[in-house]
């Protein structure tokens, strides 16, 4: 997909003078003068890999992750940016088109910390590369002897920086964060952050599901200056989640995660990274959406 693609608005919100603002690799941002202090997030069918948004899209992949963000917003303990019911559209005072308020929210507008608050609770991914080299992820010593998927004795907190769109983000360690946000609030997001993953895994664990690790992406609220929880979720996107039975047999497939691994290892075997990435045959793209469709099934029945 072309980054001009990617990047233009939908014509039916701006036809509702809903100016599109910001394009990522899956989400869309929109404002508008009729909503001060708001904005409308789109999630699209967008799906992205080793920093390209691929072709095709996962059809109902936007209409998912919003859903399961939805979900767990209304689980957790924790102010979050929703400006009102059903996903803040009731505040809209006009309707969405249905296709398009399936994978909107309607939030409020914060002031953002530049941190993603990274919460770890097995030795997976980046920490697992971290720690062969040294015994510790993202500045935290952990016990030696772990290996790839292991559970952590407790999940640990690893943050990381935010960079300005096009770069990437950086692991960094708590001082660090100190640094960027000052020390009480350095606190408070981890804080909040080890808080939210201990509920929500618990959540999980009552359907099955293992969370293994998640980001989540906090603001202040300006009105009220409350630490709020922002963007996606606890979405197939944002986190890693393990079928809890096929993790307790072991073997080859305990670490199969519900998310777009299948996109991955799919390109890293058919593309050698440079260039156009190749389009996703049909099949890769129907497994990835099954993987999707099956863990809101889980974790919402």
């Amino acid at each position: 997909m072309s980054a001009d693609a990617a990047s233009a608005g939908d014509p039916r919100l701006e036809a509702l003078r809903w100016r599109h603002e910001y394009a990522g690799k899956v989400r869309d941002l929109y404002l508008s003068d009729a909503e001060p202090g708001r904005a409308l997030v789109v999630a699209s069918d967008r799906v992205s890999a080793f920093d390209h948004v691929l072709d095709p899209g996962i059809p109902g992949k936007g209409a998912l992750l919003t859903r399961l963000s939805l979900w767990w917003f209304d689980r957790l303990d924790v102010p979050n940016h929703l400006a009102g019911s059903r996903g803040g559209l009731d505040a809209l005072s006009t309707p969405l088109p249905p296709d398009l308020a399936e994978r909107a929210m309607l939030v409020k507008r914060l002031d953002m910390f530049p941190i993603e608050a990274v919460v770890r609770g097995y030795l997976v991914g980046s920490g697992w590369a971290e720690y062969q080299e040294s015994q510790s992820v993202c500045g935290i010593r952990l016990p030696a002897g772990l290996s790839n998927g292991d559970r952590l004795p407790e999940p640990i907190y690893t943050p990381a920086y935010k960079a300005p769109h096009g770069m990437h983000d950086e692991n960094i360690t708590f001082a660090q964060t100190v640094e960027l946000v000052g020390e009480a609030d350095a606190t408070a997001l981890r804080e909040l952050s080890l808080r939210v993953f201990g509920e929500a895994s618990a959540i999980a664990e009552q359907r099955g599901v293992i969370l293994a690790d998640t980001k989540f992406e906090f603001g202040r609220d300006p009105s009220s200056g409350e630490i709020t929880l922002a963007d996606e979720v606890l979405t197939s996107d944002s986190s890693r989640y393990w079928d809890a039975e096929a993790y307790a047999a072991g073997g080859e497939n305990r670490l199969d995660s519900f998310d777009k691994q299948i996109v991955r290892n799919w390109l890293a075997a058919h593309w050698d990274k440079h260039g156009t990435p190749p389009p996703l045959p049909p099949e890769i793209v129907e497994r990835t959406a099954a993987r999707y469709r099956e863990l809101i099934e889980r974790l919402t029945a």
